[in-house]
């Protein structure tokens, strides 16, 4: 592997979305690009945390890819490393994600606590402690 070899989920949200901004006031994401149905809805954003992209992509009926809304869940949890677990959950809370599990120091050594995203998809908001 070189340095240009890097993850970037995609997490697949239900057709007619159009705004994704729970992304920038949960997690501080920026949208790097969007690309656009004809009705205005989202095919694909591109966004970024902290330099590490992510992708949203719409379900289309020639997929084999779903939102987890399809399954009742999700087979994919997010792990996303911050500073501080505490402020990253009361901030995504507030953004209008569900608290799954709340943070709590475990004897591995982290601090970690689970929210659902507006779309359906897990976070682990985590961090060495």
């Amino acid at each position: 592997m070189n340095n240009d070899t890097f993850f970037a989920p995609e997490l697949f949200i239900p057709n007619g979305v159009r705004d994704v901004s729970f992304y920038e006031r949960a997690f501080g994401a920026v949208e790097l690009r969007r690309f656009s149905n004809e009705d205005g809805s989202i095919h694909v954003s591109e966004l970024s945390i902290s330099g590490t992209l992510f992708h949203l992509h719409e379900t289309t009926s020639a997929s084999c890819y779903f939102s987890p809304d399809v399954h009742n869940g999700t087979t994919v949890c997010i792990g996303l490393f911050v500073a501080d677990v505490d402020s990253v959950m009361k901030h995504a809370i507030s953004a209008g994600a569900v608290e799954i599990n709340p943070a709590q120091d475990y004897e591995y050594g982290y601090r970690q606590g689970v929210v659902k995203d507006p779309f359906g998809h897990y976070w682990q908001v985590q961090q060495k402690i």
